[in-house]
This record gives C-alpha cells, sequence and structure tokens, in this order.
C-alpha cells in the first residue's frame, strides 16, 4: 500500500515526497527527469516537451520515465514548480506594500527567465511546494494588517494575475515583434502609425486624441512602466481599505 494518501494525485505525493521510490533500477530519479524536462522547455520551448524528448536528454528509455511520472501533465507541473523556486526573502521593514511589490517584481522576473512556464495552464489553486513557498511570501507581507485572511488571499490572486497577465502579453507581443524581423519598440511605433491611418478621429474622437498626444511614437522611460502603475493603483486601493479601517 502506498505511504500517501489515498486519492490523494500522484503528481501531489510526488512533488512532496510522499509517493513510493522506485527500487533498485535505471539511475534515473525523479529529480533528474524534472531538471530535464525544464531544460527542453528553457531551450525550445514548451511545445518541444514530450516524454520522448525528455527520456532522449536523459539517455534513457522512454518507459523508464513511467518509473517516476504517470503522464506528460504530471511532469510539466513537476516542471512547473521547480522552474518557480523558491521565493527571495521578504524586504526588511518596508511594510506590506514593500512586500507586495518586491513579490510582484521577483514573480515577473521569473517567468521572464522562464517564459514557457506561463504557456502552462493553471489547473488549480497553490498546491506544489514552491507555490506554497511563494503563497506563504505573499501572506507573510500582508502580516499585522487589518486585512482579513480571505482578503489576503484575494490580495494574492489578484497580484498573481497581474504578473501573469503583464508577463504573457509582453512575451506575445515581443514574440510577434521578432517574427517581423523588428524590435518591440519598433513595433509599437508601426502600430502608432496604422491607428494614424486608419482610425478616422471624427469617428473614433477618444482613439484620435491618443494618437495625436504622440504617446505611441515616445519610447517608454522603461519597458515595464505600465507594469508598474497598474500594480501601483492596485496597492493604491488596498491602501485606502486598510487606512480606512485603521482610522476611527
Amino acid at each position: 500500500m502506498s505511504e500517501y494518501e489515498e486519492g490523494m494525485p500522484s503528481v501531489l505525493a510526488a512533488a512532496w515526497g510522499l509517493r513510493e521510490r522506485p527500487g533498485k533500477g535505471p539511475r534515473l530519479t525523479l529529480e533528474r527527469i524534472v531538471a530535464a524536462g525544464v531544460k527542453v522547455a528553457a531551450t525550445d520551448g514548451l511545445s518541444a516537451v514530450s516524454m520522448g524528448r525528455v527520456a532522449r536528454e536523459l539517455g534513457a528509455a522512454t518507459m523508464s520515465l513511467y518509473r517516476h511520472v504517470t503522464t506528460k501533465d504530471e511532469l510539466l507541473e513537476l516542471m512547473v514548480d521547480a522552474a518557480v523556486g523558491q521565493p527571495p526573502p521578504l524586504p526588511p521593514g518596508g511594510g506590506w506594500r514593500a512586500g507586495l511589490t518586491s513579490f510582484a517584481r521577483a514573480y515577473l522576473g521569473l517567468l521572464r527567465r522562464q517564459p514557457w512556464v506561463i504557456r502552462v495552464p493553471l489547473n488549480s489553486p497553490p498546491i506544489m511546494p514552491n507555490q506554497i513557498a511563494w503563497m506563504d511570501y505573499g501572506l507573510a507581507a500582508m502580516g499585522g494588517t487589518v486585512l482579513r485572511q480571505d482578503e489576503r488571499l484575494s490580495t494574492i490572486m489578484i497580484v498573481s494575475g497581474i504578473v501573469r497577465s503583464w508577463a504573457l502579453l509582453s512575451a506575445d507581443i515581443n514574440a510577434a515583434a521578432q517574427a517581423g524581423g523588428v524590435t518591440t519598440e519598433q513595433s509599437t511605433f508601426g502600430y502608432g502609425r496604422l491607428l494614424k491611418r486608419l482610425a478616422d478621429p471624427a469617428r473614433f474622437p477618444a482613439v484620435g486624441e491618443l494618437v495625436a498626444s504622440g504617446v505611441l511614437e515616445t519610447p517608454d522611460a522603461a519597458p515595464d512602466d505600465d507594469f508598474e502603475f497598474g500594480l501601483a493603483r492596485f496597492l493604491d486601493g488596498l491602501e485606502a481599505l486598510i487606512r480606512s479601517r485603521e482610522t476611527p
């Protein structure tokens, strides 16, 4: 009988070290298989990951992998958790806002380093070891605030969503620009010129004002200005809520 609780998904048992390990046999380990999968995804993209490709990376037979992972989907979940890794330390003495900002920037950084991660669909709340570590990081950042526990959890979900949405959007824009043989900045300028030609200000007055302002022809001061703006505005709202409860 397995040592982990009956009915627990096998991927969780594997991730948390609760699955019975195979006995004597090939020198493969779950850790090596997952690391090989991450290497393939980082080098050639998520579409290149298959049980056969990972096996070739390890110089092993494909069927030998199934002693450690039951399906490709299970492998992908383990790969994502390995790629996510542990969060950085909370900034000392910075308060909840600095903590959540650090959370968001660190999460965006890892998605930039491992862009294939955002291509793997989320199919459950955080439950893998490193996911729980990031969840704990976010909750710890809000420790001592007047926010309820459910509100803290909602905050983590919203901040994570902002990060993932921005990472995915910017990755898609960069990929489209590269496919067209131009830089992302050149692509943005091209979009502005197209709008100027196609969007009649009489029909689309607000868009006309946007084009006339010239913002689409001026490079951003930093590539993540829009991300920082959106994150800061959400944190402004959260700060207003906290202050309203702290004020008699």
